[in-house]
């Protein structure tokens, strides 16, 4: 099978402008192809990850990437999507978060060997370009005509639009130019929403550069979940890549609970399986769905491409001890990341606490009757140990690390002590 023909078994091609050069270019060469993502905030989310991943599926049949990082064309800003003007950033901003979105990259692809990716950034020559020289050398190539027409600029045009905002494509089209002619790039990737901007690149391409010249441009869908809810978010937000925003356990736990109705796709989407192992899975899941090995196949891979193997092993564990109720088994740094969004309270000092007193001043209990009642009917555990002594003491040996101490009231109600 075809890198082609793979793409479209997983779901993954949306539009090509030219299928069949595309395909022939593929078939003949190595191919220099990109895809561009602008820094607006220091961290990806997964919702950025398919088109890359796509690119990264170029680069395992023999192609080379170029993974660009917008620092020029993220101080002006997409209009795609959005109804109205972005907040601009400081050129200082964009860059350190430039650095941040760069080093999130390198994980996904291979550096070295004949087609080892290539990472750039368009600051370095967007950010030295002169007014004049972007009127006269790029704007004379490029119709009002023609961008009015593009769906990203015509849906702004009631509510309103700047010139700076107006302007993007073309300097987005730059970027394609200049890779073009400076790195032989052929093909431009991305999602559905870009294919304005990746049409006006070849536009600026057909016009500058020598007749016969032939590049494309190819695009993805949009991900989305079978319920109509927005991928890639949850009731706390947007799934990050950066570990300090959404911890390893919450990635894993993400991909965990994908619905049975989105896990086969997303495993063709996201996972670099091949189609014989997702096949054999889809009829694991279909036989014993209760298993849920497409679920459990599907956060194993992802978890390990963004964080690596001792990160997955560490969230299993978590999940694991969680589901076991073994707390006392993880580390500190474990129990921040299992336990980072269960009720909690912080003790100062290092005094020996009564369980009673801690369960009413905690708020795990309404009051003192109530918790002893809690206690001696054997509804109270201490790092995943049942304690039926209504006059118990917390010591030292209770606070895991001197950190944690973690309290179940039932069999799911948890609740964190800190120290």
């Amino acid at each position: 099978m075809s890198l082609i023909e793979d793409l479209k078994w997983r779901g993954i091609i949306y539009q090509q402008t030219d299928e069949e050069g595309i395909s022939e270019a593929l078939s003949k060469e190595m191919v220099s192809l990109y895809c561009g993502i602008d820094p607006t905030g220091d961290s990806m989310h997964i919702g950025h990850l398919l088109p890359f991943l796509t690119l990264r599926r170029f680069q395992q049949a023999g192609h080379r990437p170029i993974i660009l990082v917008g620092g020029a064309t993220g101080l002006i800003g997409d209009p795609s999507g959005k109804k109205e003007e972005r907040q601009l950033q400081t050129i200082e901003q964009v860059q350190d978060n430039v650095q941040s979105l760069q080093k999130q990259l390198a994980k996904i692809f291979d550096f070295d060997g004949d087609s080892g990716a290539v990472m750039v950034n368009n600051f370095d020559w967007a950010g030295k370009m002169d007014l004049v020289t972007f009127l006269r050398d790029y704007g004379k190539h490029i119709g009002v005509n023609y961008m009015l027409a593009k769906d990203t600029i015509s849906s702004r045009l009631d509510t309103g639009i700047s010139f700076t905002e107006f302007t993007y494509t073309i300097l987005q089209a730059i970027d394609f130019y200049h890779l073009y002619e400076n790195h032989n790039c052929k093909i431009q990737l991305g999602g559905s929403d870009q294919w304005g901007n990746i049409t006006t690149g070849l536009e600026l391409i057909r016009k500058m550069s020598a007749e016969g010249s032939k590049a494309y441009g190819l695009t993805i869908p949009l991900v989305t979940k079978s319920d109509g809810t927005k991928f890639g978010k949850t009731e706390s937000g947007a799934v990050w890549l950066d570990r300090d925003k959404t911890s390893p356990y919450e990635f894993y736990q993400f991909w965990i609970n994908t619905s049975d109705a989105d896990v086969i796709k997303y495993l063709k989407y996201f996972t670099f399986l091949s189609k014989e192992e997702i096949e054999a899975l889809e009829q694991s899941f279909e036989a014993e769905p209760h298993l849920r090995a497409a679920q459990k196949a599907l956060a194993e891979e992802m978890t390990r491409l963004i964080h690596g193997e001792e990160a997955l092993q560490q969230a299993i564990k978590i999940t694991q001890a969680l589901f076991s109720g073994e707390v006392k088994e993880l580390s500190a740094e474990e129990i921040a990341q299992g336990f980072k969004d269960v009720p909690s309270f912080s003790v100062e000092g290092t005094e020996e606490l009564r369980l009673v007193e801690l369960l009413v001043d905690a708020k795990i209990v309404s009051s003192k009757r109530q918790a002893r009642e809690d206690v001696q009917n054997g509804a109270v555990y201490i790092n995943g140990d049942r304690v039926t002594e209504s006059n118990y003491t917390l010591s030292d040996a209770d606070r895991i690390e001197g950190q944690f101490t973690i309290i179940r009231r039932g069999k799911k109600k948890y609740f964190l002590i800190k120290y």
